[in-house]
C-alpha cells in the first residue's frame, strides 16, 4: 500500500506513530527555511513539515514542490506547537514531520484554482471537469450521492422491492419531450429511442407479477436545458401493485424520513401535509408552493367587483379575478421599488400592478379614490392589513396569469425581504391534479401528467374533462418538485377512452402503445408508482443554492455539450454508411443553428414573433432603418466579462452600457466588453449579430430597464441578415432575464 492512512483521519491519538500518506500538494509555504505543505486527498488535508535540521535531503526535495504535484510522504505524527492549531481542519491539531518524500507525478500549473472559495467560469470548469472534481465541496456532493443511493437500495430491499433494470434501447413513444434517437445498423432505417423514463416497462413489470419494483434509472430528454435540467438525469423509480394512492405515499414518506435522518440528521415529521392542486394554485400561485414563508395570495374579487375601478370590474365581468398580496412592513418601499415590482409581474404576463399603502387608518394610493370606504375596510379586513403594510393587486381575465404573476412576485419578495428560513425542510404532497388541460393551439386536450394516469371518477371523466381530477400526486420540498406519480389505468377499455379524449386514435394507440394495451388483455393488476428526481434531491441536501451540475460527476453545459471530451462530435463517413445514413450531411453553421434554436425556444413557449429578412446590417442605426422600427426598440446584446465570468447585458439601440452601473448591480469589481474571439467562441456569432438569448449559450442574461419600456423590440438573431421582432416582456421571460439599470 502507498499509504497507511488518508489525509483526513489522523488525530492526537496517533501521536508518535509512523505513517505514510499519498495525495496532491494543495499549498506550499516556506517559513524561515522550514517548508510546510497541506497534502490533500478526498478525505481531507494533513499538514506535512519538511525541516532541514531533521532531513536535509527530504527538505531539498520538498523545496521543489508545486501545487497539484502528486507525492508520497512518510514520517512521524506529532502535535502542532501551541497556538498553531487549526480548528477548521479535522487534522488541525497534528502534523507530520517528514522522513521521506517521493514525487509520484509532477503537475503543470492548473488552469483553475482547486479551491472551494474560487468561482470559475462554467465553460472553463466543465472543460477541466477532472480538475474541478478535486474540489472538496464537489467530492462531498458525490459522496452524499453515494450515501443516498445506498440508503435507497437498503430501504427498498427491507420493504420487499426488487431492483429491476429496464432497457436503455427502446421504442420511441410520445412522452412530452423530444427523444434521443439511436440508429440501428442491423435494421436499416429503424431507430431506438433512449428512455425519457421507464414508465411503460415498469407497468409491464406489474403485469408480470413483479409487484414491488424500484430502479435508480437513467433517463434522457432532448430538450433545451435550464439551470436545474440535464439531457441525461437520474430518477428513483418506483412501482407497486394492489395498492392505493395512500400506500405509495406512505412508502415514499418512509424513504424521505430515512434519507433526511441519515444524510442530514434531520427529523421529518410524518405524515407529510396534503394539499389539493386547486388550493396550492389559489393560495400560492404554484403547484409546487414554498411553505417556508407566508405572503399568500388572497382573492378579493367579490369585494372589488362593486368598485368604480374599471380595470378590475371589466376583467371581473369577463370572468376574470382580482387577487392581492399583503407585503407586511413594506409601505416604506419607494415608487422606484414599486415600479420594479410592476416590471417584474409584467414579465410573468400581468398587465400591471395596483397597490396601496396602509397607514393604520386608511389606504393611500392613486387607485384608492375608486374604492368606497366600505370596500377599503373589507380589503383591509380580508388582507389582515396592519400599519406599514403594502397591499399589491393583480387582475386579469386569464386566472392563470393572475396566479402566475402573483405567485412569482411572492417568491421574489420572499427572497428580497429575507423571509425564507434556509434551514427548514417543508415537505408536502400536492394531490387531486386536473386529469387534462386544453391546448388551444393544438385544439385538443392534453394529459396533465401522462396518458396512463387513472381518473378519480372512471365512469364520468370524459363527460366534463376539464373538471375531472386525476389520481396523481407530486411531492414538493421548499418550492421544488422532488417527484411525481400516479395510480395507473389498468383496464384496457379505460385506457382507450382516455386515448380517445386526448385525440389518440385506435390505430395510433396500437402503433405506439400496442404492447402495453396487449398486455392489459391478460390481467393487469391495479398499480401505481412515482419517480423522484435523484439529482434534484442531492442538490437540495447539499445546500440551498447548489446547482444540479454540482452533484453530477460529468454534466453537460446548457447546449447539452460535454466540453471536456467534445461530445457531441462528428463521426466518420464510414460510420454513417454502416448506419445507413447518407454521409453527405452538411453541418449547420453555428449562426444558422442558433437562429433555429431561438425559433425552437419561442415556438415551444408559444410566443408570437415575426422573422424579418433584410440586407446585412452592422449598426443599430442600419438595423432600425431596414426593420422599420425606432432606434430605441433595438436590442444591443453585449457579452461582458464581470470579474472574469461572462454574462450578457442587453441595452436599447439608442443607449450605451454604463460599466459603473453594471459593477454596482452585479456586485463585481471589474467589467469589460468581451473581445471578438471570446464572443465568437461562446456564441458562434460575430459582434453585432449576437442575439439577446445568452441563455442558449450558457450566459446569464441581464436587461436594462429601458428595454422593457418598449412594447415591441427587435434584434439580430445570430445573423446580420435576419432579425426577430417580438414583445419585450416575452423576450425577458423566455430568456430568464433579470431587469436592472445598466445604461447611460
Amino acid at each position: 500500500m502507498m499509504r497507511s492512512n488518508t489525509c483526513g483521519e489522523l488525530s492526537e491519538n496517533e501521536k508518535g506513530k509512523k505513517v505514510a500518506l499519498s495525495g496532491w500538494v494543495n499549498s506550499r509555504r516556506d517559513h524561515g527555511g522550514v517548508v510546510f505543505i497541506d497534502l490533500r486527498d478526498r478525505y481531507g488535508f494533513t499538514q506535512v513539515v519538511f525541516d532541514p535540521s531533521h532531513s536535509k535531503k527530504v527538505h531539498e526535495a520538498a523545496d521543489k514542490l508545486r501545487r497539484e504535484d502528486v507525492v508520497f510522504v512518510s514520517g512521524m505524527v506529532r502535535s502542532r506547537p501551541e497556538g498553531m492549531e487549526n480548528p477548521k481542519m479535522k487534522t488541525g491539531r497534528i502534523e507530520i514531520l517528514a522522513d521521506n518524500i517521493e514525487i509520484l507525478n509532477r503537475a503543470e500549473t492548473p488552469p483553475i484554482e482547486i479551491d472551494d472559495r474560487v468561482e470559475v467560469n462554467e465553460d472553463i470548469a466543465l472543460t477541466y471537469r477532472y480538475l474541478e472534481l478535486r474540489k472538496p465541496k464537489l467530492q462531498r456532493n458525490l459522496a452524499l450521492r453515494h450515501m443516498v443511493c445506498k440508503i435507497v437500495r437498503d430501504y427498498f430491499d427491507a420493504h420487499g422491492f426488487l431492483e429491476i433494470e429496464t432497457p436503455i434501447l427502446a421504442k420511441s413513444t410520445p412522452e412530452g419531450a423530444r427523444d434521443y434517437l439511436v440508429p440501428s445498423r442491423v435494421n436499416p432505417g429503424k431507430f431506438y429511442a433512449l428512455p425519457q423514463s421507464p414508465q411503460l416497462f415498469k407497468q409491464l413489470c406489474m403485469v408480470a407479477g413483479l409487484d414491488r419494483y424500484f430502479q435508480i434509472a437513467k433517463c434522457f430528454r432532448d430538450e433545451d436545458l435550464r439551470a436545474d435540467r440535464q439531457p441525461e438525469f437520474t430518477q428513483i423509480d418506483v412501482e407497486m401493485s394492489f395498492i392505493e394512492q395512500e400506500d405509495i405515499q406512505q412508502i415514499i414518506e418512509g424513504l424521505i424520513k430515512e434519507i433526511w435522518k441519515k444524510a442530514k440528521n434531520a427529523d421529518v415529521k410524518l405524515p407529510l401535509r396534503r394539499m389539493p392542486y386547486d388550493e396550492a394554485i389559489g393560495r400560492y400561485g404554484s403547484d409546487k408552493p414554498d411553505l417556508r414563508f407566508g405572503l399568500e395570495l388572497v382573492d378579493v374579487t367579490e369585494i372589488v367587483k362593486v368598485s368604480e375601478f374599471k380595470v378590475f370590474t371589466d376583467n371581473i365581468k369577463k370572468g376574470g379575478v382580482v387577487k392581492a398580496i399583503n407585503a407586511r412592513g413594506c409601505a416604506s418601499f419607494s415608487r422606484k421599488d414599486i415600479d420594479e415590482l410592476t416590471s417584474f409581474v409584467q414579465i410573468h404576463g400581468a398587465k400591471g400592478l395596483a397597490w396601496a399603502k396602509y397607514d393604520g387608518v386608511k389606504m393611500e394610493s392613486s387607485v384608492v379614490k375608486y374604492f368606497s370606504e366600505g370596500i377599503q375596510k373589507e380589503i383591509i379586513r380580508k388582507l389582515d392589513a396592519k400599519k406599514g403594510d403594502l397591499l399589491m393587486f393583480v387582475s386579469d381575465q386569464n386566472i392563470s396569469v393572475v396566479n402566475s404573476s402573483l405567485g412569482n412576485l411572492r417568491l421574489n419578495l420572499g427572497k428580497k425581504l429575507g423571509l425564507i428560513d434556509e434551514s427548514k425542510y417543508e415537505f408536502l404532497w400536492v394531490v387531486d391534479f386536473p386529469l387534462v388541460e386544453y391546448d388551444n393551439d393544438a385544439g385538443r386536450y392534453t394529459a396533465m401528467h401522462h396518458p396512463f394516469t387513472s381518473p378519480k371518477d372512471i365512469e364520468n371523466f370524459d363527460k366534463e374533462p376539464l373538471k375531472a381530477k386525476a389520481k396523481a400526486y407530486d411531492i414538493v420540498l421548499n418550492g421544488t418538485e422532488l417527484g411525481g406519480g400516479s395510480i395507473r389505468i389498468h383496464q384496457r377499455e379505460v385506457q382507450e377512452r382516455l386515448f380517445g379524449l386526448l385525440g389518440i386514435g385506435k390505430e395510433e394507440a396500437e402503433e405506439k402503445f400496442g404492447f402495453l394495451l396487449g398486455a392489459f388483455k391478460y390481467g393487469a393488476p391495479p398499480h401505481g408508482g412515482i419517480a423522484l428526481g435523484l439529482d434534484r434531491m442531492i442538490a437540495l441536501l447539499s445546500g440551498a443554492d447548489v446547482p444540479i451540475r454540482d452533484v453530477i460527476a460529468f454534466p453537460k453545459n446548457k447546449q447539452a455539450q460535454s466540453l471536456m471530451d467534445g461530445a457531441p462530435s462528428g463521426v466518420s463517413a464510414e460510420q454513417l454508411r454502416e448506419l445507413h445514413i447518407k454521409p453527405d450531411i452538411v453541418e449547420a453553421q453555428p449562426k444558422e443553428h442558433l437562429f433555429g434554436k431561438i425559433r425552437e425556444s419561442l415556438d415551444r413557449e408559444k410566443i408570437v414573433y415575426e422573422v424579418l429578412e433584410h440586407k446585412a446590417v452592422f449598426t443599430s442605426e442600419e438595423a432600425a432603418k431596414v426593420r422599420g422600427t425606432q432606434l430605441r426598440q433595438g436590442c444591443k446584446a453585449l457579452v461582458c466579462k464581470a470579474d472574469g465570468s461572462l454574462v450578457q447585458v442587453v441595452v436599447p439601440g439608442d443607449r450605451e452600457i454604463d460599466a459603473g452601473k453594471v459593477k454596482k448591480e452585479l456586485k463585481v469589481k471589474d467589467v469589460n466588453l468581451a473581445n471578438a474571439d471570446d464572443v465568437k467562441r461562446i456564441s458562434g456569432c460575430s459582434i453585432g449579430a449576437v442575439p439577446p438569448f445568452g441563455n442558449l449559450f450558457g450566459l446569464k442574461v441581464y436587461f436594462d430597464k429601458k428595454v422593457q419600456e418598449n412594447d415591441e423590440v427587435a434584434f439580430n438573431a445570430g445573423l446580420h441578415t435576419k432579425s426577430i421582432k417580438m414583445k419585450a416582456k416575452d423576450l425577458i421571460k423566455v430568456t430568464g432575464g433579470v431587469v436592472k439599470d445598466f445604461s447611460k
